[in-house]
């Protein structure tokens, strides 16, 4: 048959398959295959040359995508009159033709990102000109300078959604996007932008904006008050300054992480905010330092040029805060920066603020009170600070009641305000990992080392006591709670005694953590434990498989860096090895010649050994994989694990034949003389 397309022959196999309402064909092009799914044609992968051509009229979905088409030419759509959408992304494509959108002028969505269209753009943008109804337009990676980004969109004023990413546009001004005057969407990450000059002010529409990974040294008089959300992330952004107006900016997510951000930003004073992203940038607070000097009243000025024009804007940053209306504020995130002090009354601004991030700063104290009630708030993470104390107002019952998740983690804190557990009603996740604190075992008695006290949070079901430093532990101090997860890894001395502290959690208990806490003893007892589906014991000393494992329904078990040589022989048949669906077992000196537990795992449907690859064996002192010994150590092995009592009667049985032939012969030979020798010895005359 032939195809629409000239010098083009293709074997085209339609073949209909009914579901249900619709029908799935498949149509082969001789070696490529396109999928139709209604009225979806799927070329995806094809290695296709050319669009194939459209026996059935009705498609409106195309999808050409990583194949090697070079041209669209003017007759490559001639057939798909009712196309809507056409992605031809990661082809080679240099090339389309001005006529080529001619018979498809309803397309909506069009797709050729990572493409060559920077050589003949302004062929391309000839073609372009004819969508009159196109809304999303994908140019990214192809290459683009600025000025063929404004000679490609020029005519497009239908847009709704743009993007130009990874492109190479440096610079920014008001004509590259002056005719998008519908445009909603538009991105413009991982370009080299460094400057922008009212570039989006005549997008009134505009709602997204995507900046992010790009080189803008700072942002002054932002004005957008149409955007909703605007992301300058990854850029080397020093300051951010608002437009300092009473208009009301609709922005609700600004995300200004990864830059070199020196102050807190200068936000509108109206606004709808609720996420602010500030992760990991040089951020500090300097109406005092430490060194107890006071800069409450110190401005700071920054020198605007523009053109021929030169600006000093005074700054009062401390005071600025104060300015920017936060009220709305869910989402803080200001981690990986170099806080030390919270300013007083910075929370009270942010009534609403549910997660809080301010993990890796210097701060020293963290102070929790009823004038920052964070009434709201659902998280909270200080982890990797300085922390040596966190304050909290006695009584203040409106401090935290709708935390549920806590973490403290990786700070220097050794005791936590008595009760300040008691009002979170909801607290669910506790990360106490990497401090120097100790639980309250029994009711505190006045001069008792200070301990957190974690009994009666019956919401608490994670808690997180790694590296605390704890050593055996007694009574009851997990008593009242329903954890399911606890982390004691790395913990030394922890398991000194019995495990009778955490008789508690027998009914609970999911997942324990006991990697690297010198754990060697075969005596200690898992048995109780019916409730635990993932144990951790590697990083310790044993040296024989706990027996109590074997009635454990476990799903994942992990025993690596140990020193065990065997598993047992039937670990498989035990309520252990019917219910594992995962085990770590590498790093252990295991034994070439016992390795029966291994074939047998092998052998378990379903079960999964994700270090499989890493786990050997030692035989002679030499290591070796499991999976494949070779014939001469396998043969070895079978002698060493021989039965003992036959190959002693193996051995001894050729030894007793020969005797007993020997004494057979000797007898037979000296018949004559011995029965002589007997007779005269006895006396006894023959009878005739």
């Amino acid at each position: 048959m032939e195809a629409p397309l000239p010098g083009l022959s293709l074997l085209l196999v339609l073949l209909a398959v009914e579901w249900g309402s619709g029908a799935v064909a498949v149509w082969a092009t001789s070696p490529s295959v396109c999928e139709l799914v209604q009225s979806t044609l799927d070329c995806t992968g094809r290695w296709l040359s050319s669009v194939p051509g459209n026996l059935r009229g009705d498609i409106e979905e195309l999808l050409l995508d990583d194949n090697a088409i070079r041209v669209l030419g003017n007759t490559s759509l001639l057939s798909y009159h009712q196309l809507r959408h056409l992605s031809l992304t990661k082809n080679r494509l240099e090339l389309i033709e001005p006529g080529a959108f001619l018979s498809s002028q309803g397309l909506h969505v069009l797709s050729v990102a990572d493409n060559l269209l920077f050589t003949n753009y302004s062929l391309t943008a000839a073609a372009l000109s004819a969508l009159p109804a196109l809304r999303t337009l994908d140019l990214a990676g192809n290459l683009l300078t600025e000025d063929m980004v404004s000679v490609l969109v020029w005519n497009l004023s239908s847009l709704e959604s743009l993007s130009v990413a990874r492109n190479i546009i440096m610079r920014l001004d008001s004509s590259v996007f002056m005719n998008l005057t519908q445009l909603l969407e538009l991105n413009l990450e991982k370009n080299y932008i460094f400057e922008i000059d009212r570039a989006f002010e005549g997008l009134q529409r505009l709602q997204r904006l995507n900046l992010a990974y790009n080189y803008l040294p700072c942002v002054v008089e932002f004005g957008l008050t149409q955007l909703r959300v605007l992301n300058i992330s990854n850029n080397v952004i020093e300051w951010f300054l608002a437009l300092e107006s009473d208009d009301l900016f609709e922005l609700e997510v600004l995300d200004l992480s990864h830059n070199r951000l020196l102050f807190f930003p200068v936000l509108p004073r109206q606004s709808k905010l609720h996420s602010l992203l500030l992760k990991d940038n040089e951020m500090s607070f300097y109406q005092r330092l430490p060194n107890g000097t006071s800069l409450a009243h110190v401005t700071v000025q920054f020198l605007l040029i523009d053109g021929n024009s030169t600006n000093v804007t005074t700054v009062s940053l401390w005071d600025e805060i104060c300015h920017s209306n936060l009220s709305s504020l869910r989402l803080l995130d200001m981690s990986q920066n170099q806080v030390w002090y919270l300013p007083e009354g910075f929370l009270a601004q942010m009534p609403f603020l549910t997660h809080l991030k301010l993990n890796q700063n210097c701060l020293e104290t963290f102070h929790l009170s009823e004038g920052d009630p964070l009434a709201m708030l659902t998280e909270l993470d200080l982890s990797q600070n300085r922390l040596e104390e966190l304050g909290a107002d006695v009584g203040a019952e409106d401090v935290l009641p709708n935390l549920q998740l806590f973490n403290l983690s990786t700070n220097r804190l050794r005791v936590l305000p008595p009760g300040v557990f008691t009002y979170t009603r909801k607290i669910a996740t506790v990360d106490l990992s990497h401090n120097r604190v100790d639980l309250c075992p029994q009711p505190a008695v006045a001069g008792e080392v200070p301990c957190v006290d974690i009994r009666g949070v019956e919401t608490l079901t994670y808690l997180s006591l790694a590296g605390c430093g704890l050593r055996g532990l007694g009574g009851h101090p997990f008593q009242g709670t329903s954890l399911m997860h606890l982390d004691l890894s790395d913990n030394h001395q922890v398991l000194s005694g019995d495990l009778g502290w955490l008789q508690d959690l027998v009914l609970t208990l999911q997942v324990l953590s006991l990697r690297n806490t010198s754990l060697s003893s075969i005596t200690m007892d898992f048995s109780a434990f019916n409730s635990l589906v993932h144990l951790d014991l590697s990083g310790n000393s044993l040296a024989i498989f706990p027996t109590s494992l074997g009635v454990l329904k476990l799903r994942s078990l992990d025993l690596r860096d140990n020193c065990l040589p065997a598993l047992p022989p039937d670990v498989v048949r035990t309520p252990l090895g019917k219910s594992l669906q995962e085990v770590y077992l590498s790093r252990n000196p295991y034994n070439c010649c016992t390795l029966g537990w291994w074939d047998a795992l092998q052998r378990v449907e379903g079960l999964h050994i994700p270090d499989g690859q890493e786990v050997t064996c030692s035989f002679a002192s030499r290591t070796l994989s499991p999976r494949v010994l070779p014939e001469p150590i396998v043969r070895s092995c079978r002698w060493q694990t021989a039965d003992l009592a036959l190959l002693y009667l193996v051995l001894a049985l050729p030894t007793c034949l020969t005797l007993l032939v020997a004494f057979a012969v000797v007898f037979l030979t000296f018949k004559q003389k011995l029965l002589k020798m007997v007779k005269s010895q006895c006396g006894v005359s023959s009878s005739y």
